[in-house]
């Protein structure tokens, strides 16, 4: 039992980022009040529609307020009506960077009746967990044209890392491959064989740190075209994969298919000293948007992520647990209106499991 309480700062975005928020907080609140913890929820309304209304999309003095809580707890960003990569860039990209959640947290978790394409697996084989550097890499947009929309057209983009960053995310990975591997194995995924300046960083700082400060842990290195084959052939050889931002970002989205799709992979960018956000992988499926029908489990594991960050562990677990009977013995499809229940309901049915 827990007699704490947590400021949340609730996204709920665009589409059906609304719907699914809504049940995350459901079972949320469940967990608190059987465990005895107080989440307090404030709500703010940045997304499509506020910038088809304002042209606003997230001003400099929302990323100060959102300092202040104790987490952040997002629905879904993209809408129809807006361009792709504003609304992206402009709020998700800008508070990754800006509040420094210099980790991606991407759990790969078969649960109980769910689905894989992969064939002759299951839960006891697909449950690891990937550690993505956040923040650094191409994603920094270091680069530029020369010469653009001329025959002799040049363009640069850059995998700049520094040893701060590279040593911060890898410290991380050690960390939680220490609290909470499965088989105390932390696997490196790179490409030091053609990226042999931005990975050979990497792979040094890898092993100068696992050797000096976590010599229980035992380290491998994977190239990310071989991580990509045995994440489909042998999924179970894996318990905590790190690696930089653009291959996380890949065999990530690899993994969510492998473990029933976007419906069920939930996501967290983390700062550990600050202020973490988190997310459902999924898009905000603007053609379901009010139909009720939307797969929220996605949203509900982003719950359970959250506590776990707050150390609410206990209350984590017994969430996890009820996902667990659910998938096991309720839902029938993972797919928008293929569950056999609606949105509502299926959030129903975990709160009254918790």
């Amino acid at each position: 039992m827990s007699n704490k309480s947590y400021n949340i700062a609730v996204l709920p975005g665009d589409g059906t980022g609304p719907e699914v928020v809504d049940e995350g907080i459901k079972v949320l609140k469940a967990a608190s009040d059987k465990f005895g913890f107080k989440l307090n929820f404030e709500w703010f309304d940045f997304g499509g529609d506020r910038y088809l209304e304002t042209g606003e999309i997230l001003p400099d003095s929302a990323v100060e307020e959102f300092r202040k809580f104790d987490s952040i707890f997002l629905g879904a960003i993209g809408h129809p009506d807006v361009k792709p990569g504003i609304l992206e860039k402009g709020i998700l990209l800008k508070l990754r960077f800006e509040l420094d959640q210099y980790i991606n947290l991407r759990p790969v978790k078969l649960y109980p009746g769910v689905p894989t394409p992969l064939k002759d697996k299951g839960p006891e084989e697909i449950d690891y967990v990937v550690v993505r550097e956040n923040v650094g890499g191409l994603y920094t947009g270091i680069g530029g044209f020369t010469m653009k929309g001329t025959p002799d057209e040049v363009a640069v983009q850059s995998m700049v890392y520094n040893r701060k960053q590279v040593e911060r995310c890898l410290r991380y990975a050690f960390e939680y491959t220490r609290k909470h591997g499965k088989k105390n194995t932390l696997a490196l995924c790179g490409k030091t064989n053609v990226l042999t300046y931005t990975y050979d960083l990497w792979e040094r700082a890898f092993h100068e740190i696992g050797e000096k400060d976590f010599p229980e842990i035992t380290r491998e290195y994977y190239h990310v075209d071989a991580t990509c084959m045995w994440m489909v052939k042998n999924p179970e050889w894996f318990d905590v994969i790190v690696t930089g931002n653009m291959f996380g970002d890949i065999i990530t989205d690899l993994g969510a298919i492998t473990q029933g799709g976007m419906g069920i992979a939930a996501g967290g960018n983390i700062n550990p000293n600050g202020v973490s956000m988190f997310e459902p992988i999924g898009g905000s499926a603007p053609k379901y948007t009010g139909k009720n029908i939307i797969n929220p489990l996605a949203s509900i594991c982003c719950g359970i992520m959250m506590l776990e960050h707050l150390n609410e562990d206990e209350a984590a677990k017994a969430i996890d647990k009820s996902v667990m009977y659910v998938t096991g013995n309720k839902i029938k499809d993972m797919g928008a209106g293929k569950m056999g229940y609606s949105t509502s309901e299926v959030g129903d049915m975990i709160a009254d499991g918790v």
